[in-house]
C-alpha cells in the first residue's frame, strides 16, 4: 500500500529488517544466506504501528542523507539498518538454542530443507551482517520501508541533549515529573498474577481487569540493560513472569526476581550460561520452565541449549535441571512448555518430557522413530507438533497427548507439504501455518486451523492473508511463540494490517473476530482510532486485553475490549513525555515481552547486545496506575 509522505513533524517508521540482532557466536557453521528477493523472500512484519508509510525505501545499510531539518524535531532515531526477509529481522535462523532474538528467527525461506551438520538441531545458515538494535523513537521491524527515515537524523543530537541534560516534559496525565519521567532510579510496583503470556486463551471466565479511577500511569521502575560478555554480540534474555509478589525477568545467565511493590531485587538464580528460551506458563505454585546453555558461549564454542530447568518464582530457586539424548547425542532444545504437571521440550531431534514434581523423565526420542516431536504447546492441554516424512513430503501431525505418558489422545494430520505449524491455543485447539509459503510478509501465517480436541477432526480453516492481517507466529522452531492475537469465547481475535485513517497522514487498524466453528468473521470490530494501532495481548475472562501503540506524540495504552459488545475501556495510559516514549518504543509487542495485570504494565526486551549509543538502554520498564 502506497501512502503519502508524513508531515515534517511526524517521525518515520523503522524499516524492515530492524530488530534484535543475533549473536554470531550462537550460530552453527556458516551457510550463504538467501539474498533478498530470492526464493521465499518475504516483506518484513511491521510492529511500527502509528507512523505513516512512505512510497520509497532507503538503501540499507547506507546511512540516509538528512534532508532539510523540520521545524519541529521529531523523536530521535538513528539511521536505518539493513533489510532482511522474515519477521522484521535480517534473515537469520536459530541454532538449537532457539530463542536468540524475539519474536523469532527462521532458517531461511520457509520450505527450505534443513541441512545436517552431524549434531542434533544444527543445520541453519548464518548471516553475514549484523544490524543495529532498535533505537529510541523508532517502532522497529516494520513491514514496509519508509523513505522518510532521514528526516529524523538531524534531530537525533538535539533530542539526545534534551533528554540527557535532564529536561523532562510534563505528562498528559497531569502527574509531576518524578512520577512520569523515565528515571532509572524510580521504584514501585504491585502485583497481579499471570498478567501476560503468549496471547492465547481458552475457556472464558469472569474478567478481572477493571479500570482505575485515574488511568494515567507513572513509571514504577526500570532495569538497565545488562552488559554482554567480551567478544559476544548478542545474548538472549527471553522470559518474564508475574506472581503475587514478584516480577521475574531473565538477564544474562541469570533470572532475577524483582519486588513488585518496590522494584528492588528479591532474589537471583545464577546460571552457567544464557537463557535460550522460556515458557510463559506458570504452575499454581509459581513454578515455570526455561532452557539454558551449560556454559557461556565463546567464538570457539558457541554452546548449545541442552539444559531444561524448573525454577521456583517465589523462592527464587532452581528446583531441578535436566538434559536429554537422542541415541547417544545430547539434544539441543528449541522450545519448552508446561501442562498437566509436565515440562515438555522439543527439538529437531525429537521431544523430551519430565515430571514437574520430581524431574523424572517421562519420555524421550526413540532411535527407531520415523517421526519426531518438533515442539509442544501447553496450558490447559498438551499438544505436540509431530513431523513425519522428508522435505516436500512432510506431514505434520497435530496431536493432543496425555501429559503423563505421552500417549496420543487425538490427532489431526495436516496436508502434505506444510513444513511448519505454530500452536496458537491448546483449548480450543488452534494452529497457524504458512500454507504454500503464501503469507508473503514473514508472519508465518496464511491460514488458521480450528481443530476439535475431542475427535481430532478439523472444525474449520480460516484464511488470513498476510497483506490483510498483522498477527504472526514463529513456526520454525518456537512452536508456541504466536503473538498479536488471542483466543477465547470460541473465537480468534486478530488485528488487521495498518491502513490510512480519517486524519491527514494518519494510520490505524482494527481487531476483528473469527468464529472458530464456522471460520467466518463475526462482524465484531474494534477500531484503534486515528494514529493508534491495536495488538491483542491475551484474554481476560471473556474480554480481550490489547496494547494500543500510540502516535509519535502520545503514550501507549492498555484497553479491555468487551467480548460481546466490543466496547473498549481504557485501563492504562502511559506518559507522553519524550523520555518515557523513547524507552517505550523500544518495547513494542512485536519484539518485546508485555505483561499487564491489575493496573501494572511490564515491558521487557528479549536480548542484550554490545551495541552502544548516546542513550541509556533498558531491559525492563514498568508502569502503574496506583
Amino acid at each position: 500500500m502506497t501512502q503519502p509522505p508524513p508531515p515534517p513533524n511526524q517521525p518515520p517508521q523503522q524499516p524492515p529488517g530492524f530488530g534484535p540482532p543475533q549473536d554470531s557466536s550462537q550460530q552453527p557453521p556458516a551457510q550463504p544466506p538467501t539474498p533478498p528477493g530470492g526464493p521465499g523472500f518475504h516483506k518484513a512484519p511491521q510492529p511500527g504501528y502509528g507512523y505513516p508509510q512512505a512510497p520509497q525505501a532507503p538503501q540499507a545499510p547506507q546511512a540516509p542523507q538528512a534532508p532539510q531539518a523540520p521545524q519541529t524535531p521529531p523523536p530521535a532515531a538513528p539511521p536505518v539498518a539493513p533489510q532482511g526477509p522474515g519477521y522484521g529481522y535480517p534473515q537469520q535462523p536459530p541454532t538449537p538454542a532457539a530463542g536468540y532474538g524475539y519474536p523469532g528467527q527462521q532458517p531461511g525461506p520457509y520450505g527450505q530443507p534443513q541441512q545436517p551438520y552431524g549434531q542434533p538441531g544444527y543445520g541453519y545458515p548464518q548471516p553475514t551482517t549484523m544490524p543495529m538494535p532498535p533505537q529510541p523513537g523508532q517502532p522497529g521491524g516494520g513491514r514496509r520501508f519508509n523513505a522518510q527515515a532521514a528526516i529524523i537524523v538531524s534531530a537525533v543530537v538535539a533530542i539526545a541533549l534534551i533528554v540527557g541534560g535532564g529536561v523532562w516534559y510534563a505528562s498528559s496525565s497531569g502527574k509531576d515529573d518524578k512520577e512520569t519521567t523515565a528515571d532509572p532510579g524510580g521504584t514501585g510496583g504491585k502485583d497481579a498474577k499471570n498478567g501476560g503470556g503468549t496471547g492465547t486463551g481458552g475457556t472464558s471466565s469472569e474478567a478481572k481487569e477493571k479500570a482505575p479511577a485515574d488511568t494515567g500511569s507513572k513509571v514504577l521502575f526500570q532495569v538497565p540493560a545488562p552488559k554482554v560478555p567480551k567478544d559476544t554480540t548478542t545474548i538472549s534474555t527471553s522470559g518474564s513472569w508475574l506472581t503475587d509478589t514478584v516480577y521475574a525477568k531473565s538477564g544474562i545467565a541469570e533470572v532475577v526476581g524483582y519486588d513488585r511493590a518496590k522494584g528492588t531485587e528479591k532474589w537471583t538464580i545464577d546460571l552457567p550460561g544464557p537463557v535460550c528460551e522460556a515458557t510463559g506458563h506458570v504452575t499454581e505454585d509459581n513454578k515455570t520452565a526455561i532452557i539454558y546453555k551449560p556454559a557461556m558461549p565463546t567464538k570457539d564454542d558457541p554452546q548449545r541449549c541442552t539444559q531444561v530447568a524448573l525454577i521456583d518464582l517465589e523462592a527464587g530457586k532452581e528446583v531441578w535441571s535436566k538434559s536429554g539424548k537422542s541415541g547417544t547425542m545430547p539434544i539441543g532444545f528449541n522450545n519448552v512448555t508446561l501442562s498437566g504437571g509436565t515440562v515438555a521440550a522439543g527439538s529437531t531431534s525429537g521431544g523430551v518430557a519430565w515430571e514437574v514434581a520430581s524431574g523424572k523423565q517421562l519420555w524421550a526420542p526413540k532411535t527407531s522413530d520415523a517421526c519426531y516431536d518438533s515442539g509442544y504447546g501447553g496450558g490447559e492441554k498438551l499438544v505436540a507438533v509431530r513431523k513425519c516424512g522428508g522435505y516436500e513430503q512432510r506431514q505434520l501431525h497435530i496431536q493432543t497427548i496425555d501429559p503423563k505418558s505421552g500417549k496420543v489422545i487425538t490427532e489431526y494430520k495436516m496436508d502434505e507439504g506444510i513444513e511448519y505449524a505454530g500452536i496458537v491455543s491448546t483449548n480450543p485447539l488452534v494452529v497457524a501455518a504458512d500454507v504454500g509459503d503464501t503469507a508473503g510478509d514473514g508472519s508465518g501465517i496464511s491460514d488458521f486451523f480450528s481443530i476439535d480436541n475431542k475427535t481430532g477432526k478439523l472444525r474449520t480453516r480460516i484464511s488470513a492473508p498476510g497483506e490483510e492481517f498483522a498477527a504472526r507466529c514463529d513456526i520454525i522452531t518456537r512452536i508456541e511463540k504466536c503473538s498479536g492475537l488471542a483466543v477465547g469465547n470460541d473465537r480468534l481475535y486478530i488485528p488487521t494490517e495498518e491502513h490510512e485513517g480519517a486524519g491527514e497522514y494518519s494510520q490505524t487498524n482494527e481487531i476483528v473476530a473469527f468464529d472458530l466453528s464456522t471460520g467466518k468473521q463475526t462482524g465484531q470490530r474494534a477500531d484503534a482510532g486515528d494514529g493508534y494501532q491495536l495488538t491483542p495481548l491475551r484474554m481476560d475472562g471473556g474480554n480481550v486485553l490489547a496494547y494500543k501503540r500510540p502516535p509519535y506524540d502520545k503514550g501507549g495504552q492498555i484497553v479491555s475490549i468487551d467480548g460481546g459488545s466490543f466496547k473498549q475501556t481504557t485501563l492504562l495510559e502511559n506518559p507522553a513525555t519524550e523520555a518515557v516514549r523513547d524507552v517505550e518504543t523500544r518495547m513494542l509487542p512485536d519484539y518485546a515481552e508485555i505483561l499487564f495485570s491489575q493496573g501494572d504494565l511490564y515491558m521487557s526486551g528479549v536480548f542484550a547486545s554490545d551495541f552502544s549509543g548516546s542513550d541509556k538502554e533498558y531491559l525492563v520498564i514498568a508502569f502503574g496506575t496506583g
